[in-house]
């Protein structure tokens, strides 16, 4: 398809302004450090570079949106298609005007949070804590310490397949507990939230307290994903790891986290074959022992190669 693509774009190779690379490696920026290559990756200059894209792009070639790559896990087949991959230089301003702070899509979430707290604004001292930015945040209502995305959103601002733009409200994101129900093809590209005066050392404190619980119970220096499983309604997805007896649980060089069981680590040399095989290990466990289906927070995407499809629950 690389092909079809290059053919697609060629007309308006030389107004693009930002880098459309082929065959380009993607496991250095995922924080699992695995996965095969995107057919194409563009890395947009700004918001029209982006629509003008998007609009000469065949409505049938794949567009997939990868932010920090923190949340992610890169099957070794790569990625079909168009990897789009915002920039902080195009996608990362913050303002604050009337009551109201827009944030950029590719803004990470604990500098989002930071510049709040430069600002005594309160509410977003969550998102010290979550190792990602506001562009994922918005698709799953990324969430800790008892708050969320969808607490104080106000409209999100995002670009179509045909490189229209689409200002969404809040109720329009239809979020739940790590879900947004805003069309997936949209591609965020920035934020308004209520922006509410607070006391600076209450913001601090909090901020404070997020980081070393974060330090304390999760394993941040090692090449993980974050939360690899929702907490089922009424249950802690760790607990049930845990008594399915998989703290410290290693295929290939994949393991459980032993400081927190529902973190996946790459020791090293693991592949995400060995990933994804270890959490679907996890999965058949708890279904096992709980009879309670995880289901993965993680975004699984590409192809695996061939012969190494894992299925679901292992198939139970």
């Amino acid at each position: 398809m690389s092909d079809r693509i290059r053919a697609a774009l060629e007309p308006v190779a030389a107004e693009l302004r930002g880098s459309l690379t082929y065959g380009q490696d993607l496991a250095p920026i995922a924080w699992f450090r695995v996965g095969g290559p995107a057919e194409a990756l563009f890395q947009p200059a700004d918001e029209a570079d982006l629509a003008r894209f998007l609009s000469v792009l065949p409505a049938d070639v794949p567009v997939t949106v990868i932010g920090l790559g923190s949340n992610l896990l890169i099957r070794d087949g790569g990625l079909d298609g168009v990897v789009v991959r915002l920039s902080m230089r195009g996608f990362g301003a913050v303002t604050l005007e009337d009551g109201l702070v827009t944030v950029g899509a590719a803004t990470p979430d604990k500098r989002f949070s930071e510049e709040m707290a430069r600002a005594d604004i309160e509410g977003f001292a969550f998102y010290n804590g979550i190792p990602g930015g506001i562009g994922g945040a918005l698709r799953m209502n990324a969430g800790a310490n008892g708050a969320e995305t969808r607490d104080r959103l106000v409209s999100v601002r995002a670009i179509g397949r045909d490189g229209q733009v689409h200002t969404l409200s809040a109720e329009d994101m239809g979020h739940t507990y790590r879900h947004s129900a805003a069309p997936a093809d949209l591609i965020f590209v920035s934020a308004t939230y209520r922006a509410e005066p607070g006391d600076h050392d209450a913001i601090r404190a909090a901020m404070r307290e997020v980081t070393e619980h974060r330090e304390r119970a999760q394993p941040i220096r090692e090449k993980t994903g974050g939360s690899t499983f929702k907490n089922p309604e009424g249950a802690r997805a760790w607990e049930l790891i845990d008594h399915a007896g998989c703290r410290g649980l290693v295929i290939g060089d994949a393991q459980v986290s032993e400081k927190h069981c529902n973190f996946l680590i790459n020791r090293g040399a693991a592949s995400a074959h060995d990933l994804e095989l270890l959490g679907e290990t996890v999965r058949a466990r708890v279904l096992e022992t709980s009879q309670v289906r995880l289901s993965w927070e993680i975004k699984r995407l590409g192809r695996w190669t061939p012969g190494t499809e894992i299925t679901e629950f292992l198939g139970r």
